[in-house]
């Protein structure tokens, strides 16, 4: 078997992809640190959980070569 391109292409792009969702909530940090402490944990709690979801089809994509099953 021949090495696939897609599993370095997908790497590349989740690495860029999850600097660029870094990158936009580091930009929201000064509005989000205004707000009540609770708040603050649970917007933190839902970005830092919500950039898998579209890692999923990505990683199918690596290893079969389609977006959808």
């Amino acid at each position: 078997m021949t090495p696939s391109w897609r599993k370095p292409a997908g790497a590349l792009m989740m690495i860029a992809s999850i600097f660029i969702w870094a990158v936009l909530i580091a930009n929201l940090a000064e509005t989000v640190s205004g707000w009540p402490v609770l708040a603050q944990m649970l917007f933190y709690a839902f970005v830092g959980i919500i950039w898998i979801v579209p890692m999923k089809p990505l990683l199918r994509w690596m290893e079969t070569g389609r977006w959808r099953v």
